[in-house]
């Protein structure tokens, strides 16, 4: 996978998530997507880094969305 391959997948894994969360904004969703990218920024096998990124941004949106939909429940 080429390094414009890999910018092209995370721009579809922003896009994807930005639909699955519409209540999360979509800077939000592009920070997180980001930021976790960097996180995987020494990793030598790059093929799977897109896929790693959508799971763990994933995760953190959804843990993120559970946690404000506990806090409307309490107001």
């Amino acid at each position: 996978m080429t390094g414009d391959d890999e910018l092209l997948q995370i721009e579809q894994v922003i896009e994807r998530l930005t639909t699955r969360y519409p209540a999360a904004s979509p800077g939000d969703i592009e920070h997180t997507v980001r930021t976790v990218h960097k996180r995987l920024a020494e990793c030598r096998i790059r093929d799977f880094v897109p896929l790693l990124v959508e799971k763990t941004a994933r995760r953190e949106l959804s843990d993120r969305a559970a946690v404000q939909a506990k806090g409307d429940l309490v107001l």
